[in-house]
Protein backbone atom coordinates (compact mmCIF):
# COMPACT_ATOMS: atom_id res chain seq x y z
CA UNK A 1 0.00 0.00 0.00
CA UNK A 2 1.63 3.40 -1.05
CA UNK A 3 1.73 5.88 1.88
CA UNK A 4 2.09 9.76 0.65
CA UNK A 5 4.65 11.72 2.19
CA UNK A 6 4.40 14.80 4.38
CA UNK A 7 5.29 17.11 0.74
CA UNK A 8 1.99 15.81 -0.74
CA UNK A 9 4.16 13.00 -2.78
CA UNK A 10 2.98 9.52 -3.01
CA UNK A 11 5.58 6.83 -1.71
CA UNK A 12 5.32 4.39 -4.58
CA UNK A 13 8.88 3.65 -5.64
CA UNK A 14 9.69 0.56 -3.96
CA UNK A 15 13.06 -1.53 -3.27
CA UNK A 16 13.13 -3.28 -6.58
CA UNK A 17 12.16 -0.38 -8.81
CA UNK A 18 14.56 2.06 -6.98
CA UNK A 19 17.46 -1.12 -7.88
CA UNK A 20 16.52 -1.13 -11.29
CA UNK A 21 16.14 2.68 -11.42
CA UNK A 22 19.95 3.05 -10.13
CA UNK A 23 20.58 0.35 -13.28
CA UNK A 24 18.58 1.91 -15.62
CA UNK A 25 20.22 5.49 -14.86
CA UNK A 26 23.49 4.14 -15.02
CA UNK A 27 23.27 1.74 -18.26
CA UNK A 28 22.91 4.44 -20.85
CA UNK A 29 24.66 4.99 -24.55
CA UNK A 30 27.61 5.08 -22.73
CA UNK A 31 28.27 0.74 -23.06
CA UNK A 32 27.17 1.15 -26.54
CA UNK A 33 30.35 3.00 -27.88
CA UNK A 34 32.86 3.31 -25.20
CA UNK A 35 34.33 -0.28 -25.11
CA UNK A 36 36.50 0.51 -28.26
CA UNK A 37 37.57 3.87 -26.94
CA UNK A 38 39.06 2.24 -24.12
CA UNK A 39 40.25 -0.48 -26.20
CA UNK A 40 42.63 2.27 -27.89
CA UNK A 41 43.72 3.29 -24.94
CA UNK A 42 44.55 0.44 -23.17
CA UNK A 43 44.44 -2.88 -25.73
CA UNK A 44 43.21 -6.03 -23.52
CA UNK A 45 44.07 -4.43 -20.70
CA UNK A 46 41.03 -2.75 -20.43
CA UNK A 47 39.14 -5.53 -19.18
CA UNK A 48 41.01 -4.67 -16.36
CA UNK A 49 40.14 -1.05 -16.69
CA UNK A 50 36.78 -1.77 -16.00
CA UNK A 51 37.29 -3.60 -13.34
CA UNK A 52 39.22 -1.11 -11.27
CA UNK A 53 36.82 1.28 -12.55
CA UNK A 54 33.98 -0.42 -10.94
CA UNK A 55 35.79 -0.68 -7.31
CA UNK A 56 36.77 2.91 -7.49
CA UNK A 57 33.21 3.47 -7.81
CA UNK A 58 31.76 1.00 -5.80
CA UNK A 59 33.63 3.15 -2.30
CA UNK A 60 32.26 5.91 -4.43
CA UNK A 61 28.88 4.65 -4.37
CA UNK A 62 29.66 3.15 -0.84
CA UNK A 63 29.75 6.33 0.61
CA UNK A 64 26.71 7.30 -1.23
CA UNK A 65 24.97 4.17 0.42
CA UNK A 66 25.96 5.33 3.94
CA UNK A 67 25.01 8.82 3.36
CA UNK A 68 22.12 8.73 1.54
CA UNK A 69 20.83 5.77 4.14
CA UNK A 70 20.61 8.90 6.83
CA UNK A 71 17.65 11.35 4.01
CA UNK A 72 14.42 10.18 3.78
CA UNK A 73 13.68 13.46 2.02
CA UNK A 74 14.11 14.60 -1.78
CA UNK A 75 17.15 15.68 -3.11
CA UNK A 76 19.95 13.39 -3.42
CA UNK A 77 23.74 14.48 -3.11
CA UNK A 78 22.25 18.32 -3.33
CA UNK A 79 20.63 17.76 -0.16
CA UNK A 80 23.59 15.91 1.60
CA UNK A 81 25.43 18.71 0.54
CA UNK A 82 23.58 21.14 2.14
CA UNK A 83 23.07 19.39 5.24
CA UNK A 84 26.59 18.92 6.09
CA UNK A 85 28.42 21.87 4.11
CA UNK A 86 25.83 24.48 4.52
CA UNK A 87 23.63 26.16 1.89
CA UNK A 88 26.19 27.69 -0.61
CA UNK A 89 27.82 24.28 -1.45
CA UNK A 90 24.14 22.49 -1.82
CA UNK A 91 23.13 25.09 -4.38
CA UNK A 92 26.63 24.50 -6.16
CA UNK A 93 25.67 20.62 -5.95
CA UNK A 94 22.29 21.27 -6.93
CA UNK A 95 23.13 23.49 -10.23
CA UNK A 96 26.23 20.69 -10.90
CA UNK A 97 23.65 18.00 -11.05
CA UNK A 98 20.92 19.46 -12.41
CA UNK A 99 22.94 20.65 -15.39
CA UNK A 100 24.94 17.44 -15.70
CA UNK A 101 21.30 15.37 -15.58
CA UNK A 102 20.57 17.78 -18.57
CA UNK A 103 23.51 17.46 -20.30
CA UNK A 104 23.83 14.18 -20.54
CA UNK A 105 20.62 13.34 -21.31
CA UNK A 106 20.53 15.12 -24.47
CA UNK A 107 23.81 13.48 -25.86
CA UNK A 108 22.01 10.26 -25.64
CA UNK A 109 18.80 11.73 -27.16
CA UNK A 110 21.21 12.82 -30.21
CA UNK A 111 22.89 9.49 -30.13
CA UNK A 112 19.20 7.58 -30.61
CA UNK A 113 18.64 9.84 -33.15
CA UNK A 114 21.72 8.93 -35.18
CA UNK A 115 21.19 4.91 -34.64
CA UNK A 116 17.49 5.63 -35.75
CA UNK A 117 19.02 6.96 -38.92
CA UNK A 118 21.25 3.18 -39.50
CA UNK A 119 17.20 2.36 -40.12
CA UNK A 120 16.07 5.48 -41.52
CA UNK A 121 18.39 7.66 -43.04
CA UNK A 122 15.88 10.97 -43.39
CA UNK A 123 16.17 11.26 -39.37
CA UNK A 124 19.11 12.46 -39.42
CA UNK A 125 17.97 15.53 -41.90
CA UNK A 126 17.40 18.51 -39.12
CA UNK A 127 13.08 18.39 -39.48
CA UNK A 128 13.03 15.05 -38.92
CA UNK A 129 15.52 15.19 -36.37
CA UNK A 130 13.87 18.40 -34.30
CA UNK A 131 10.36 15.69 -34.88
CA UNK A 132 11.93 12.82 -33.24
CA UNK A 133 13.54 15.27 -30.76
CA UNK A 134 10.29 16.59 -29.50
CA UNK A 135 8.06 12.80 -29.87
CA UNK A 136 11.01 11.18 -27.16
CA UNK A 137 10.85 13.97 -24.67
CA UNK A 138 7.20 14.72 -24.74
CA UNK A 139 5.94 11.34 -24.62
CA UNK A 140 8.10 10.26 -21.41
CA UNK A 141 7.45 13.50 -20.27
CA UNK A 142 3.83 13.43 -20.57
CA UNK A 143 4.23 9.89 -18.74
CA UNK A 144 5.98 10.95 -16.39
CA UNK A 145 3.50 14.39 -15.59
CA UNK A 146 0.52 12.18 -14.82
CA UNK A 147 1.70 10.03 -11.56
CA UNK A 148 4.99 8.43 -10.24
CA UNK A 149 3.67 4.96 -10.74
CA UNK A 150 3.28 5.58 -14.97
CA UNK A 151 7.26 6.70 -14.62
CA UNK A 152 8.14 3.64 -12.53
CA UNK A 153 6.59 1.36 -14.78
CA UNK A 154 7.81 2.52 -17.74
CA UNK A 155 11.31 2.95 -16.42
CA UNK A 156 11.14 -0.83 -15.22
CA UNK A 157 9.99 -1.97 -18.60
CA UNK A 158 12.82 -0.24 -20.24
CA UNK A 159 15.00 -1.71 -17.69
CA UNK A 160 14.37 -5.30 -18.78
CA UNK A 161 14.20 -4.90 -22.45
CA UNK A 162 17.47 -2.84 -22.99
CA UNK A 163 19.74 -5.68 -20.52
CA UNK A 164 18.47 -8.50 -23.08
CA UNK A 165 20.81 -7.32 -25.45
CA UNK A 166 23.55 -6.81 -23.34
CA UNK A 167 23.49 -10.42 -21.75
CA UNK A 168 23.21 -11.88 -25.12
CA UNK A 169 26.84 -9.99 -26.11
CA UNK A 170 27.77 -11.00 -22.35
CA UNK A 171 27.10 -14.27 -22.13
CA UNK A 172 27.37 -15.12 -25.98
CA UNK A 173 31.12 -13.39 -25.97
CA UNK A 174 32.12 -15.56 -23.24
CA UNK A 175 30.72 -18.53 -24.34
CA UNK A 176 32.18 -17.88 -27.79
CA UNK A 177 35.47 -17.09 -26.08
CA UNK A 178 35.43 -20.03 -24.36
CA UNK A 179 35.12 -22.68 -27.38
CA UNK A 180 37.01 -20.06 -29.95
CA UNK A 181 39.53 -18.91 -27.91
CA UNK A 182 40.45 -15.25 -28.59
CA UNK A 183 41.48 -13.75 -31.50
CA UNK A 184 44.93 -12.10 -32.05
CA UNK A 185 44.42 -8.25 -30.97
CA UNK A 186 45.79 -5.39 -33.66
CA UNK A 187 45.76 -2.79 -30.87
CA UNK A 188 49.13 -3.16 -28.27
CA UNK A 189 48.12 -2.12 -24.47
CA UNK A 190 48.40 1.30 -23.69
CA UNK A 191 49.35 3.24 -20.76
CA UNK A 192 46.57 6.42 -20.93
CA UNK A 193 45.19 4.38 -17.80
CA UNK A 194 43.71 8.01 -16.30
CA UNK A 195 41.59 8.53 -19.56
CA UNK A 196 40.83 5.07 -19.69
CA UNK A 197 39.03 5.71 -16.19
CA UNK A 198 37.53 8.80 -17.01
CA UNK A 199 35.94 7.47 -19.42
CA UNK A 200 34.19 4.71 -17.59
CA UNK A 201 33.20 7.21 -14.85
CA UNK A 202 30.59 8.17 -17.33
CA UNK A 203 29.83 4.76 -17.98
CA UNK A 204 29.66 4.04 -14.61
CA UNK A 205 28.05 7.54 -13.57
CA UNK A 206 24.18 8.07 -13.03
CA UNK A 207 23.35 6.34 -10.27
CA UNK A 208 23.51 9.74 -8.25
CA UNK A 209 20.78 10.24 -10.36
CA UNK A 210 18.58 7.37 -9.27
CA UNK A 211 18.69 8.60 -5.22
CA UNK A 212 16.77 11.67 -5.81
CA UNK A 213 13.14 11.42 -5.74
CA UNK A 214 13.57 9.95 -1.97
CA UNK A 215 10.35 11.70 -0.95
CA UNK A 216 8.58 9.12 -3.34
CA UNK A 217 10.41 6.07 -2.10
CA UNK A 218 8.96 3.33 0.23
CA UNK A 219 11.38 2.90 2.74
CA UNK A 220 14.50 4.94 1.29
CA UNK A 221 16.29 4.67 4.54
CA UNK A 222 16.82 0.66 3.53
CA UNK A 223 16.35 1.00 0.47
CA UNK A 224 19.11 3.20 -0.50
CA UNK A 225 22.20 1.22 0.35
CA UNK A 226 20.49 -2.27 -1.19
CA UNK A 227 19.62 -0.32 -5.03
CA UNK A 228 23.00 1.22 -5.14
CA UNK A 229 25.64 -1.96 -4.00
CA UNK A 230 22.91 -4.07 -6.21
CA UNK A 231 23.13 -1.78 -9.37
CA UNK A 232 27.48 -2.04 -9.38
CA UNK A 233 27.20 -5.44 -8.71
CA UNK A 234 25.10 -6.43 -11.88
CA UNK A 235 26.96 -2.89 -13.99
CA UNK A 236 30.47 -4.62 -13.53
CA UNK A 237 29.59 -7.96 -14.24
CA UNK A 238 27.85 -7.05 -17.48
CA UNK A 239 30.63 -4.40 -18.29
CA UNK A 240 33.28 -6.77 -17.80
CA UNK A 241 31.94 -9.79 -19.72
CA UNK A 242 31.24 -7.02 -22.48
CA UNK A 243 34.28 -5.48 -22.55
CA UNK A 244 36.12 -9.08 -22.85
CA UNK A 245 34.25 -9.76 -25.20
CA UNK A 246 34.97 -6.91 -27.90
CA UNK A 247 38.73 -7.12 -27.17
CA UNK A 248 38.52 -10.81 -27.27
CA UNK A 249 36.55 -11.60 -30.56
CA UNK A 250 36.91 -8.20 -32.39
CA UNK A 251 40.62 -8.47 -34.45
CA UNK A 252 40.55 -4.46 -34.35
CA UNK A 253 38.35 -3.38 -30.94
CA UNK A 254 39.85 0.31 -31.47
CA UNK A 255 38.61 1.39 -34.78
CA UNK A 256 34.89 -0.48 -34.55
CA UNK A 257 32.00 2.25 -34.11
CA UNK A 258 29.71 0.01 -33.26
CA UNK A 259 31.42 -2.66 -31.15
CA UNK A 260 28.60 -4.70 -29.42
CA UNK A 261 26.65 -5.12 -32.74
CA UNK A 262 30.14 -6.47 -34.92
CA UNK A 263 30.86 -8.44 -31.55
CA UNK A 264 27.16 -9.72 -31.90
CA UNK A 265 27.89 -10.41 -36.19
CA UNK A 266 30.12 -12.53 -35.53
CA UNK A 267 28.56 -15.59 -33.61
CA UNK A 268 24.75 -14.31 -34.75
CA UNK A 269 25.25 -12.67 -37.76
CA UNK A 270 23.80 -9.43 -39.25
CA UNK A 271 20.11 -10.62 -37.60
CA UNK A 272 22.21 -10.20 -34.21
CA UNK A 273 24.03 -6.88 -35.16
CA UNK A 274 20.55 -5.55 -35.96
CA UNK A 275 19.27 -7.07 -32.78
CA UNK A 276 22.04 -5.42 -30.91
CA UNK A 277 20.97 -1.97 -32.32
CA UNK A 278 17.65 -1.79 -31.81
CA UNK A 279 18.93 -2.83 -28.12
CA UNK A 280 21.39 0.47 -28.33
CA UNK A 281 18.20 2.29 -29.00
CA UNK A 282 15.91 0.86 -25.93
CA UNK A 283 19.02 1.38 -23.63
CA UNK A 284 18.58 5.22 -24.95
CA UNK A 285 15.51 5.53 -24.33
CA UNK A 286 15.34 3.28 -21.08
CA UNK A 287 17.72 6.16 -20.04
CA UNK A 288 15.73 9.04 -20.84
CA UNK A 289 12.69 7.60 -18.97
CA UNK A 290 15.31 7.40 -15.99
CA UNK A 291 16.20 10.56 -16.33
CA UNK A 292 12.71 12.38 -16.54
CA UNK A 293 11.38 10.75 -13.56
CA UNK A 294 14.59 11.47 -11.32
CA UNK A 295 15.83 14.92 -12.31
CA UNK A 296 12.98 17.18 -11.60
CA UNK A 297 13.04 15.95 -8.18
CA UNK A 298 16.07 17.91 -7.83
CA UNK A 299 14.55 21.44 -8.71
CA UNK A 300 11.69 20.19 -6.46
CA UNK A 301 13.93 19.90 -3.59
CA UNK A 302 15.82 23.17 -4.12
CA UNK A 303 12.19 24.96 -4.32
CA UNK A 304 11.31 23.11 -0.82
CA UNK A 305 14.28 24.39 0.84
CA UNK A 306 13.92 27.91 -0.72
CA UNK A 307 17.10 27.98 -3.13
CA UNK A 308 14.89 27.84 -5.98
CA UNK A 309 11.46 29.26 -7.03
CA UNK A 310 8.57 28.46 -4.95
CA UNK A 311 6.62 27.27 -7.98
CA UNK A 312 9.36 24.49 -8.62
CA UNK A 313 8.08 22.72 -5.29
CA UNK A 314 4.18 22.77 -7.02
CA UNK A 315 2.74 19.39 -6.77
CA UNK A 316 -0.40 18.83 -8.59
CA UNK A 317 -3.65 17.97 -6.60
CA UNK A 318 -4.51 14.98 -8.71
CA UNK A 319 -1.64 13.31 -9.67
CA UNK A 320 0.30 14.09 -6.82
CA UNK A 321 3.71 14.81 -8.78
CA UNK A 322 6.14 18.14 -9.45
CA UNK A 323 5.09 18.94 -12.31
CA UNK A 324 6.22 22.21 -12.83
CA UNK A 325 9.81 21.01 -12.59
CA UNK A 326 9.34 18.04 -14.78
CA UNK A 327 7.76 20.51 -17.99
CA UNK A 328 11.11 22.60 -17.05
CA UNK A 329 13.30 20.11 -17.38
CA UNK A 330 11.43 18.41 -20.13
CA UNK A 331 11.63 21.73 -22.02
CA UNK A 332 15.65 22.65 -21.15
CA UNK A 333 16.37 18.86 -22.02
CA UNK A 334 14.95 19.36 -25.73
CA UNK A 335 16.44 22.69 -26.12
CA UNK A 336 20.32 21.27 -25.20
CA UNK A 337 18.71 18.29 -27.09
CA UNK A 338 17.94 20.01 -30.47
CA UNK A 339 20.52 23.04 -30.38
CA UNK A 340 23.55 20.91 -29.46
CA UNK A 341 24.83 18.07 -30.62
CA UNK A 342 26.49 14.18 -28.54
CA UNK A 343 30.21 15.36 -28.02
CA UNK A 344 29.05 18.73 -26.83
CA UNK A 345 26.45 17.70 -24.59
CA UNK A 346 28.36 14.64 -22.99
CA UNK A 347 30.95 17.00 -22.11
CA UNK A 348 29.83 18.61 -19.46
CA UNK A 349 28.65 15.30 -18.06
CA UNK A 350 32.10 13.26 -18.53
CA UNK A 351 33.89 15.54 -15.48
CA UNK A 352 31.24 17.49 -13.42
CA UNK A 353 29.74 14.89 -11.39
CA UNK A 354 33.53 14.03 -10.07
CA UNK A 355 32.96 17.86 -8.17
CA UNK A 356 29.75 15.97 -6.26
CA UNK A 357 31.30 12.97 -5.90
CA UNK A 358 33.99 14.22 -3.87
CA UNK A 359 31.54 16.36 -1.86
CA UNK A 360 29.46 13.54 -0.92
CA UNK A 361 32.35 11.18 0.30
CA UNK A 362 33.65 13.95 2.21
CA UNK A 363 30.36 14.41 3.87
CA UNK A 364 30.68 10.89 5.52
CA UNK A 365 33.20 11.70 8.34
CA UNK A 366 31.01 14.76 8.89
CA UNK A 367 27.85 13.24 9.32
CA UNK A 368 29.13 10.45 11.19
CA UNK A 369 30.38 13.13 13.87
CA UNK A 370 27.34 15.22 14.01
CA UNK A 371 24.61 12.60 14.09
CA UNK A 372 25.79 8.95 14.42
CA UNK A 373 22.55 7.80 15.68
CA UNK A 374 20.91 8.78 12.27
CA UNK A 375 23.68 5.89 10.07
CA UNK A 376 21.18 3.13 8.79
CA UNK A 377 24.14 1.61 7.23
CA UNK A 378 27.26 1.96 8.57
CA UNK A 379 30.10 1.74 5.93
CA UNK A 380 33.12 -0.64 7.71
CA UNK A 381 36.50 1.91 7.22
CA UNK A 382 34.08 4.31 6.59
CA UNK A 383 36.38 7.50 7.20
CA UNK A 384 39.20 6.03 5.15
CA UNK A 385 37.41 5.25 2.01
CA UNK A 386 35.53 8.52 2.46
CA UNK A 387 39.39 10.02 2.21
CA UNK A 388 39.69 7.30 -0.76
CA UNK A 389 37.02 8.46 -3.08
CA UNK A 390 37.73 12.02 -2.67
CA UNK A 391 41.42 11.47 -3.73
CA UNK A 392 39.95 9.09 -6.52
CA UNK A 393 37.75 11.95 -7.78
CA UNK A 394 40.83 15.03 -7.41
CA UNK A 395 43.09 12.91 -9.22
CA UNK A 396 40.74 12.29 -12.25
CA UNK A 397 39.65 15.73 -12.23
CA UNK A 398 43.58 16.40 -13.62
CA UNK A 399 42.82 14.92 -16.36
CA UNK A 400 40.32 17.74 -17.50
CA UNK A 401 41.14 19.87 -19.88
CA UNK A 402 41.16 23.80 -20.32
CA UNK A 403 37.35 23.81 -22.19
CA UNK A 404 35.79 21.18 -19.59
CA UNK A 405 37.34 23.29 -16.32
CA UNK A 406 35.97 26.71 -18.45
CA UNK A 407 32.25 25.23 -18.36
CA UNK A 408 32.79 24.15 -14.79
CA UNK A 409 33.21 27.54 -13.32
CA UNK A 410 31.07 29.24 -15.48
CA UNK A 411 28.01 26.54 -13.52
CA UNK A 412 30.49 27.36 -10.58
CA UNK A 413 29.56 31.07 -11.08
CA UNK A 414 26.06 30.32 -11.63
CA UNK A 415 25.28 28.65 -8.36
CA UNK A 416 26.90 31.28 -6.47
CA UNK A 417 25.35 34.20 -7.87
CA UNK A 418 22.15 32.09 -6.79
CA UNK A 419 23.34 31.77 -3.68
CA UNK A 420 23.52 35.78 -3.02
CA UNK A 421 20.03 35.86 -4.21
CA UNK A 422 18.82 33.48 -1.71
CA UNK A 423 20.74 33.66 1.49
CA UNK A 424 18.93 35.77 3.44
CA UNK A 425 15.38 33.73 2.22
CA UNK A 426 14.55 31.57 4.77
Amino acid sequence: MSSVSDRGLVRAIGRWSLALLVINSIIGSGIFGLPSEIAKLLGRASVWAVLLAGAAIGIIMAGFAEVGSQFSEAGGPYLYARKTFGRLVGIEVGWMLWLVRTAAPAATANLLVIYLGEFFPAASRPVPRMLALTLLIGFIAVVNFFGVRGGTRTSNIFTVAKLAPLLVVAIGGVVYLASQGPVTASVPPGNGWLKALVLLVFAYGGFETAVTPMAEASNPRRDVSFALLFALAVCTLLYTAIQWSVVGILPDPAHSARPLADVARVFMGNRGAAFISVGALISVYGYLTANMLAVPRVTFALAENGDFPSIFGAVHPRYHTPYFSIIVYAFFLWCMAVLGNFTWNATLSAVARLFYYGIVCAALPVLRRRQPEAVQFRLPMGNVLAAVGVLVCAILITQVDLSKSLVLLAIVLVGFLNWLLVRRRA
